[in-house]
Formats: C-alpha cells, sequence, structure tokens
C-alpha cells in the first residue's frame, strides 16, 4: 500500500513517476524550436544562415534567395522525416500508455489506463497478457506459486522463464485476501540491468514484528514481458513509467561517425578555408586595383568607400557556394535509400526464422566497406548452439546414447561404489538444471508434444546445453518428469518414479561458471549437486576419479581438434550434507539473499562456502555445430585482407577446435600460448617477450623467403585467456621497469593471422576491440555476436553486428546491423560494403570537383569586372545548379553504380584490398578532383574568353553581352559535369539513361522558358531572350562542343594511361570482364553462322 501500515520505520515519501512511456522527442510546442537548434547545430547548416542574413543585412551582389532557397529545402526536408519519425512515435506510445489495466480496490478488480498506475498498486494479470510496469510477483494461480514468463520484447528469448511468489504471499487467491496485505518494500534505485534487482519486502501481520522476506530478479516481472501458461497473477508495481528496466534500456547508443564522414568535414574545412582566401583576395585587390594612380575614373566605376569588412562579406557570399551545403542532404538521402538495398537482399533472407537482414542505422552504410578487424563470438556464431548430447563419463566408463537401448538399460555391475556413482550422476542430471517441462504446445493450430495419439513431453529452457543434457539422460533411461509443488520427479531406469523437494538452487553465473541444486530425498537425505566447467569444478573436487575424468576431458578435447568438431564439456559432482552443514548453508544464503547492499557479492561468497568437499561423479560432452559456411565465410574474410579474432567465454580446448574447423586457424598455423598456465611457469614479462622475438624473427625469415620465392609462408595463431588479459591491460606493472605490456601484447597480434581469446568476461571482450581501436593505426573494427554478453562490444566497435540467433535479440536491438546467419557476413561485407563505399567516396568528391568548376569561373571574372562583386552566373542559375540540374545524376550514380558485378566481387574477396584504409578519400585524390576542377574551371572562362576575344555578334547582327557570356560558360559547366559522371559509370540501366539525359534535357528546357518569358513578378529582365540569342550562334554552339571536350580529355587520358600501365585489381576484373561479354557477344553473332554452316552441309 501507497501509506505504511502501523509500526513502519524510516518511512520517507517519496515522488514516484507516473506509467507513462515517453519515446518521443518533441512536442507540438518545442518541435519548431528544438528542431530548429538541433539542425543549425550543424557547421554547414550554421554557415549558410550566416550567409544568408549577410545577404539581408548588407548589400551584396546576389540575391538572398540563392541561398535561403537551397537552405530552407534542406531545413525543411530534414523537419519533415525527423516530425514524421517522430509522430509515429507519439502514436506508438499512445497505443502503449492507454492500454486497459486490471488494477485491484477495495477488494474489487477495476479497469483503467496503463498511464494511470502508481507504485504501490496491485494489480492483475491474465494469460498471454503484457505486464504494464515493473511487479512484484505476490500470488498466482498455480498452486505453487509460479508463473511462466516469455520476454521476447525485452531480450529476444522465446523460452519460458518461471518467477517465484513472496512466500508469505503466494496462498492469496482472491482479490479481498490480496487486497488486505500490509507491507512495505525496499528496493534499490531503478536501473537498467534486466538480469539484476536486489529488494526486501516487511510483511506485517496483526502487531507482530514485520516478517523480511529477500526479494531478487526472480521475483521482478519486467514491464513488455508476457505472462505465459498461468491463468492471472497478483503483483505489485513497483518501478513505473520511465522508471521500468525497458525505459531504461531506451538510451540511446554513441553516435558512431564513418571514417567518410570524418573525411568530408576535413575537406570542407579546407574548401572553407580557400573560400576565405579567395574573398581576402580579391578584397585587397579590389583596393589596389581602384587606388592605382595611373587607373582612370569612368562615371561609371566611381572609387568606393573603404569598407573592408563588409567588401569581405560580399566576396564570401559570392563565392559562398564553393561549400556544398546540399551535398549533406544528398549524402543523408544516399544512406537512407541505399540501406534498403540490405533489407531486400533475397540471398540473406534465412528460410527458417522467416527474416532478413535489418538495417538499425543507415549512417554507417560505407564503413562496411572499410573494416580491417572482425571480432566474432563463437557459440551461436560460429557456431548453431544447437547442442546435441554425444557422450557421458562416470568414473571413468563411457556411455553413448545411440549405442545403448532407449529401453531401461542394465549396465554390468562392477562394485557397489560405481553403480552408485552412476545412478547418482544421471539423477544429477536431471535434478541440476532450470529446464521447464510441457506436456504439449498449440503452435499455428498444429498441437506439440503429441505422439502416437497420446502427449508426450518437451522441453525448454534458456540454455540449449541444458536441454541436451536432460534429452541425453533420458534417452540413457533416467527421464525428468516435472517440477510440481517444489518437488522434482524423475522416473529412473526401473520405471519407478523418485521424488526429490527442491529446497534451494544456485544459480550458474559466468564468474563461478557453475550451478547447483540442494534436493532432499524420500528418505531424508541432504544433497548437493553442481555441475560446471572443469576449471571450476576440478579444483573443489576431494574424492573420486578424478584422473579418469581428467584424461577423458582431454582426449575430448583433442579429438575436437583432430576431427575438426566442436565439444562442450561439463564435469559433474556431488556432496552429501549433514542437517547441521544444510542448516548452516540456509543461514548464508538468507543472509545473503536478504541483504540490500552488496547482495552479489555476499551471494557469491555463501556460494564459495557451500560449494566445496565434492565428490566427482564424471563429465558430459556435448556437440555445438559449425554454422553452414562459416568457414567460407572467414577464408573470404582473410583473403580480403581483414584480421579475424575469435571471443569466447568457453575454454580454451573447445574454443580451439571451433577455430580449426571454421579455418581460422590452419594445420600449418604456429599457435602462440599466452595463457595462465604458461605464465604461472614463466613470468608475464618473459612469455611476452619470447614471443614477440619469435614473430619477428619469422616475420624477417618469412619477408626474405616470400621476395625471393614467392611462396606462402608460416603464419602464427594466437591465444590468450581472460586472466592474462588482464595482466596484460593492467595500468601500472609494479616492479616492472620493462615499458608498457600493452604495446608488446599488440606488436604480436600484428604479426598474427588469427588471434582466438578465451575464458573472456563481456567487459574484457569490449576492452580488445577499444584496445585495439586505440592502436597506433586506428583500424577500423568489427563485432558480431547473438548474445547478451555480446552487446559491450558491438557497442564498442565502428561497425556492431547482431545475428538473429538463439540466445536472444538483444544483440540484433543494440547492433547497428542484424543478420540472420554469420554466413551473410561476407555479402555484407564483400558486397554491399564495398559498393556502399565505392559510391558514397564517388558522391563526395564529385560534389566538391562540381562546385570547384562551378565557383572558380567566378572568382577569375571578378579580375575583369574591376572586382565589383559583379555575379558571372544569373540568380536563377545560381540557386537551382546543386538543387536541380546536377542533383539526380549523382544520387542515382550513389545508390545503383556497380563498378563490378556482384558475382566477381564474391569469387574475389582480395578486391576488398583496394578500397582498404579509405583509399578512395586520401588526401592525394582529393587534391586530383580539385586541380581536375579548376583546370576544368579554366577551361570553361578562358576557353568562352579567348573564342569570343573579339565582339561577337549573331546573325541579326546583336552583341554578346555580359549575360551571354556567363550563360555560355554555365551551360558547358553543366555537361561537363553531367558527362563526367557518365564517363565514371559503368553499370548501365534504363532509369541512369533517363535521369542523365533528363537533367540536360531538363536544363536546356528551363533556360528557353526562363529567358523566353517576360515574368511579372521579377523586378529585372536582364536574361530575356539570352539562351536563344546564344544558340542562334554558330560560333557558340561550336565552343560548347570544343570546350567540353578539352574539359574531359585529362580525365580521360589519365584512366587510359593509369589502365595500361599500373592497373589495379579492380580494373583487371572489369577488363575480364568486358573481355567475357564481348566474347559472349561474338558467339552468339557466329551462332546463326555456325547453324548455317551446319545446314549447307
Amino acid at each position: 500500500h501507497k501509506e505504511p501500515p502501523p509500526g513502519a520505520e524510516a518511512y520517507i515519501p517519496q515522488r514516484y513517476p507516473d506509467n507513462r512511456i515517453v519515446s518521443s522527442k518533441y512536442t507540438f510546442w518545442n518541435f519548431i524550436p528544438k528542431n530548429l537548434f538541433e539542425q543549425f547545430r550543424r557547421i554547414a547548416n550554421f554557415y549558410f544562415l550566416v550567409i544568408f542574413l549577410v545577404q539581408l543585412i548588407i548589400d551584396t551582389p546576389t540575391s538572398p534567395v540563392t541561398s535561403g532557397l537551397p537552405l530552407f529545402f534542406v531545413i525543411t526536408v530534414t523537419a519533415i522525416k525527423q516530425g514524421y519519425e517522430d509522430w509515429l512515435r507519439h502514436k506508438a506510445d499512445c497505443s502503449i500508455n492507454e492500454c486497459p489495466v486490471d488494477v485491484v480496490q477495495q477488494g474489487k478488480v477495476v479497469r483503467t489506463q496503463s498511464h494511470k498506475l502508481r507504485v504501490g498498486d496491485i494489480v492483475m494479470v491474465r494469460e498471454d497478457e503484457t505486464f504494464p510496469c515493473d511487479l512484484i510477483l505476490l500470488s498466482s494461480s498455480r498452486h505453487d506459486g509460479t508463473c511462466y514468463v516469455t520476454t521476447t520484447s525485452l531480450d529476444g528469448e522465446s523460452s519460458h522463464k518461471t518467477y517465484y511468489a513472496v512466500p508469505d504471499t503466494m496462498a492469496f487467491r482472491t482479490e479481498r485476501e490480496v487486497d488486505s496485505l500490509h507491507a512495505t518494500i525496499e528496493c534499490e534505485q531503478p536501473q537498467p540491468d534486466l538480469y539484476k534487482f536486489v529488494g526486501r519486502i516487511n510483511i506485517y501481520k496483526d502487531k507482530e514484528e514485520p516478517v523480511a522476506r529477500p526479494l531478487g530478479a526472480e521475483n521482478l516481472l519486467l514491464r513488455g514481458a508476457t505472462l505465459k501458461n498461468t491463468q492471472h497473477i497478483y503483483a505489485v508495481a513497483v518501478y513505473t513509467g520511465m522508471e521500468t528496466k525497458m525505459a531504461l534500456n531506451y538510451q540511446s547508443k554513441s553516435q558512431k561517425r564513418s571514417a567518410v564522414e570524418k573525411s568530408m568535414n576535413a575537406f570542407l574545412i579546407v574548401y572553407l578555408c580557400i573560400l576565405i582566401s579567395k574573398a581576402v583576395i580579391n578584397t585587397v585587390l579590389k583596393y589596389a586595383w581602384q587606388w592605382s594612380p595611373d587607373r582612370d575614373e569612368p562615371w561609371y566605376n566611381h572609387r568606393t568607400e573603404i569598407e573592408p569588412f563588409t567588401d569581405f562579406l560580399a566576396f564570401m557570399v559570392l563565392f559562398n557556394y564553393i561549400i556544398p551545403v546540399s551535398m549533406y542532404v544528398t549524402v543523408e538521402m544516399q544512406k537512407f535509400l541505399g540501406s534498403y538495398f540490405i533489407t531486400w537482399d533475397e540471398e540473406m533472407f534465412d528460410e527458417e526464422l522467416g527474416e532478413g537482414a535489418q538495417v538499425n542505422t543507415s549512417d554507417l552504410n560505407e564503413e562496411l566497406g572499410q573494416v580491417e578487424y572482425v571480432f566474432t563470438d563463437k557459440t551461436g556464431t560460429l557456431t548453431e548452439n544447437n547442442m546435441e548430447f554425444i557422450e557421458c563419463c562416470v568414473d571413468g566408463n563411457v556411455y553413448i546414447p545411440h549405442a545403448i537401448s532407449a529401453t531401461k538399460q542394465h549396465h554390468p555391475n562392477n562394485g557397489g561404489t560405481k553403480n552408485e556413482h552412476e545412478d547418482l550422476f544421471f539423477r544429477a542430471l536431471c535434478l541440476c538444471h532450470t529446464v521447464q517441462v510441457k506436456e504439449e504446445e498449440t503452435v499455428d493450430g498444429i498441437k506439440r508434444g503429441i505422439h502416437q495419439g497420446r502427449p508426450t513431453s518437451f522441453y525448454i529452457s534458456s540454455s540449449p546445453d541444458e536441454v541436451a543434457l536432460v534429452e541425453g539422460m533420458k534417452r540413457l533411461g533416467y527421464t525428468y518428469l516435472r517440477l510440481k509443488d517444489n518437488y522434482m520427479e524423475i522416473l529412473n531406469k526401473d520405471d519407478e518414479i523418485e521424488r526429490f523437494e527442491l529446497l534451494h538452487v544456485l544459480n550458474f553465473d559466468s564468474v563461478r561458471r557453475r550451478m547447483s541444486v540442494i534436493v532432499k530425498t524420500s528418505s531424508g537425505e541432504y544433497l548437493l549437486f553442481c555441475k560446471g566447467a572443469d576449471s571450476s569444478i576440478f579444483p573443489r573436487v576431494v574424492s573420486g576419479k578424478l584422473e579418469q575424468v581428467k584424461a577423458r576431458v582431454e582426449q575430448n578435447a583433442v579429438v575436437s581438434i583432430i576431427c575438426i568438431i566442436g565439444l562442450r564439456t561439463l564435469c559433474v559432482a556431488y556432496r552429501r550434507l549433514s542437517a547441521s552443514e544444510y542448516e548452516q548453508a540456509c543461514h548464508h544464503l538468507t543472509e545473503a539473499k536478504l541483504a540490500l547492499q552488496d547482495r552479489e557479492q555476499r551471494l557469491a561468497q555463501a556460494y564459495d562456502i557451500i560449494e566445496r568437499d565434492f565428490v566427482l561423479l564424471g563429465a558430459t560432452a556435448v556437440e555445438d555445430r559449425l554454422q553452414e559456411k562459416a568457414a567460407d565465410t572467414i577464408e573470404s574474410l582473410h583473403k580480403a585482407g581483414m584480421k579475424v579474432w575469435v571471443l569466447t567465454g568457453d575454454k580454451m580446448e573447445t574454443a580451439a577446435a571451433t577455430c580449426y574447423a571454421s579455418k581460422l586457424f590452419r594445420r600449418s598455423t604456429q599457435i602462440l600460448e599466452l595463457t595462465k598456465k604458461r605464465t604461472e611457469e614463466q613470468s608475464l614479462h618473459d612469455v611476452l617477450f619470447e614471443l614477440n622475438r619469435t614473430v619477428l624473427r619469422q616475420r624477417s625469415i618469412s619477408g626474405y623467403i616470400h621476395s625471393m620465392l614467392s611462396v606462402d609462408c608460416l603464419d602464427f595463431g594466437l591465444i590468450i585467456d581472460g586472466a592474462t588479459l588482464s595482466a596484460v591491460l593492467k595500468p601500472n606493472q609494479e616492479g616492472a621497469g620493462h615499458g608498457n605490456y600493452r604495446e608488446i601484447f599488440l606488436e604480436i597480434c600484428r604479426n598474427c593471422s588469427a588471434v582466438l581469446c578465451c575464458r573472456m568476461a563481456p567487459l574484457q571482450k569490449a576492452q580488445i576491440v577499444k584496445l585495439i581501436k586505440a592502436s597506433k593505426e586506428h583500424p577500423i573494427t568489427l563485432a558480431i555476436g547473438d548474445g547478451a554478453n555480446d552487446v559491450s562490444m558491438i557497442l564498442e566497435a565502428h561497425v556492431g553486428i547482431g545475428i538473429m540467433g538463439k540466445e536472444g535479440r538483444q544483440a540484433a536491438r543494440n547492433s547497428d546491423y542484424a543478420i540472420p546467419k554469420f554466413k551473410h557476413l561476407k555479402k555484407m561485407l564483400l558486397v554491399h560494403g564495398h559498393y556502399y563505399y565505392i559510391r558514397i567516396a564517388e558522391l563526395v568528391q564529385y560534389f566538391f570537383y562540381k562546385n570547384v568548376c562551378f565557383i572558380f569561373p567566378q572568382f577569375l571574372y571578378q579580375f575583369f569586372c574591376g572586382f565589383s562583386q559583379q555575379p558571372l552566373y544569373d540568380t536563377a542559375y545560381l540557386t537551382l545548379y546543386n538543387i536541380s540540374f546536377t542533383s539526380l545524376p549523382i544520387l542515382l550514380y550513389s545508390l545503383v553504380e556497380q563498378h563490378v558485378t556482384m558475382e566477381t566481387l564474391k569469387r574475389e574477396p582480395s578486391l576488398y584490398r583496394d578500397i582498404a584504409k579509405n583509399s578512395l578519400l586520401r588526401w592525394p585524390v582529393f587534391l586530383y578532383w580539385t586541380c581536375l576542377g579548376v583546370f576544368d574551371a579554366v577551361t570553361f572562362f578562358f576557353g568562352a574568353y579567348f573564342l569570343f576575344d573579339n565582339t561577337t555578334f549573331t546573325s541579326n547582327g546583336q552583341m554578346f553581352g555580359n549575360w551571354t557570356f556567363g550563360t555560355l560558360v554555365f551551360t558547358v559547366l553543366v555537361f561537363t559535369v553531367t558527362l563526367k559522371l557518365a564517363l565514371d559509370t559503368h553499370h548501365w540501366t534504363w532509369i541512369n539513361h533517363f535521369v542523365i539525359w533528363g537533367s540536360l534535357l531538363f536544363y536546356v528546357i528551363f533556360s528557353l522558358l526562363w529567358g523566353g518569358i517576360i515574368w511579372p513578378f521579377l523586378n529585372y529582365q536582364r536574361m530575356y531572350y539570352v539562351f536563344m540569342q546564344m544558340l542562334s550562334s554558330g560560333p557558340a554552339w561550336l565552343s560548347i562542343i570544343l570546350l567540353i571536350t578539352v574539359s574531359l580529355l585529362p580525365d580521360v587520358i589519365k584512366k587510359v594511361l593509369c589502365r595500361t600501365m599500373c592497373p589495379t585489381a579492380t580494373e583487371r576484373a572489369q577488363v575480364g570482364m568486358q573481355q567475357l561479354l564481348c566474347e559472349a557477344e561474338a558467339l552468339n553473332l557466329l551462332r546463326p553462322l555456325i547453324a548455317l554452316s551446319i545446314t549447307m552441309i
């Protein structure tokens, strides 16, 4: 209840938020100011706003429309897009906030809206309904006080998880009983971790002392989860609205910026410096020209007043078009529209999942073509995460399911201890788990679990390992039946049902790497069963056939490597507890669970005290099969020049087997180990320096052999574990005095073709990625994984890719891109990434090039008009050049260009190397495009100037004026930059032809209309009949054709020379492709002649 019951101490009233969810960014009132503020935070937009204001304030040579209209267009389009997206978020918020909820008030169920819920309200939730806020489970329609929940919308896990009611309230069945509850809840402040909750409920009964019960994650029902296989529950609201864990996970990821965007900003700064330089030069020359003593002063060109700052701003306005504001809009459109090619790709659609690739952010499309390091998880990413029970070993004796009849199998009794250990081993695997049993389930109208007309059980769990082990025991004669009223039932090999009371579950965690249960047998004996990784079980064993089991585990590891399969092993142990030991264990667990501060640490200490002095029973082997085409994908990534690292929490032997199977390691790979075992024998310093000497010596030898014989040489593979990595990354090595271990470690890694990091915690995965990102080369990194434990490295990498796997969708939700299978990474990088990069690189360089061509003649024109700020082009041409005349062809090019075919890119991964390290946006390439633009601009201006050196007359005797001269230059400009793009186009379609030739036609038609009509809204008619007058002159036609040819010639010559003398791999592939096409066409032409010859014969 909201008011504390009598006797409650230290009650401090708090203000809790309502249950309203707000994911939208704007409101009706703040949309315009907030959106404008965000848009003008971009340097280019702010710059053009300043230019527009300058044009309004001072007398400038061009109309404010020339800057205002493009800026208005950019701002409006962006605002409409963002406003529409936010309107969709508002609609989604309203549908969630107004959904009906059942609340218990005064002993009755009252229906209200979700946003009206408050902390302390008791809520009734029915089967298949979604929880409206974060709730503490009080009671359930199930007699044992449990309920089943799916958290698909939170973390993507479709498995049924079990949650538990508070023991003192689980007996409440009616609304009146629930409403009579008097209790207070103390819990931690809201925090986003879905799997962590610490709290305590104090229940007041009459005038007795309150009963305190611990609350953990197993009692907390999260907003967004769905109730399953339970008729109804009663629960109390503890976190509401934006304080729910789901809402706290809405926090946006840090903004990632691509290398192309950084290059664009650098180029923009260069052009801004050029712009300022032009304005300064013209301002200085204007006054130098005017104040020259031998300069005449005709009446129409009087000396102006000395206003250098105003003149500087006027020249800035005149030349400001060198900064391409429309480039940012075009880039945004290219990224947004281009991202659909990934989602539409049918080859990246998975029939089994019924889903294709997803794009969560389109800002990094081109970064897919720049990846140098790939960091991948193992389980569920390289492997299928589809476990199959292979064998188990009990006291050195191996049991293989397919070799034993599934019916009752009596093994020979070679002694009481062996038989007892065998039974205990099978019982341990039937009891030590969190598997749920379902009799039947209807999926799409088809009932699962029906076999030969009678229902049969099947198992569901959040861990595929557990299901595989329980199913394996079933094949060996021990069947887990159900958990009912806190009793676990199993059917033994003699067809007898055994019941064990489940007392405590010591849940699995990635630090302990084991889980345990404490059960009570029908005879009153207390047993502790434990299963976990060999490294966490063996040190805690005091008896049992340790050597035999250890030998089998090591043998499985060797078999995994030789046979190229991945076997995962778990060891099983037990301990008998006396009544006093059990009471002591209960005391430790209860004390730890009731703690509000440091509960996890206290639980870990309690588990450490309880889980010791084990008797080893045996080990299991479960196979995790490699994903389809995973090996082919990794091999292609290697050929493309990428280094692949596997980061996994598995043990070294299992992970190494998977690396061999996936061709990350080859037979010829020399494995270097940097593990805890080796650093215990030698100091970390000695091991690091020894490995460094080995790789450097081999590199120098390999370089000599490769240069002399041109053969492949020995490559290295590094294996490092989490413990050693922590030591390597430790900031200060006490007393080491040997320099920084990080640099030595990085030097070793640079010389290894592949690296395997095993026994890694999620945070260590992110640390590895961060370490490589921060190295001196600053390589582009990509992280790929399928589980919640991979989210940290996915967020840390430049590009994060999530796999829609069996470990949930948290990785896919937090990633930049999501794909169904690991094999789709090959096409994502080698095809889509390659295309995206070459398209956007051409787009950026082309925009700067065409703007240099556009504005440099304006700069040259000032030398011939007395630096009077007279524009060369008409206002309409200035405004529409980047918006209409030259925008569509480059946008279409950046969406559909294919310089080589998809099949060629997939067949020859090495072509990826041609675009590595941002090769198309380096400074030499940028300088070439800029110089080409300057050359073309000089050609346009001086070509027109010298061709019409003398006053030119048309056929009717009229003279060419300055507007005709500017229109001639502009016409050559538009045709040249458009035809330059046509020369760069390799993949022609009907839409290319339509847009390129249509843009030129549109320019001609617009010019005819603009100059052919007297427009009443204009206060000047300087362009009237100018374009038609120019076209009526024969010399004008000749000069246009000649200047276009001369402008395009240097680029054509450069391409021919480069392709002939030093072609790139991509250019060789293009030539080969053209030869194949020519041969195919020749064959088609010759086919009728051959057929005719045969007929004649």
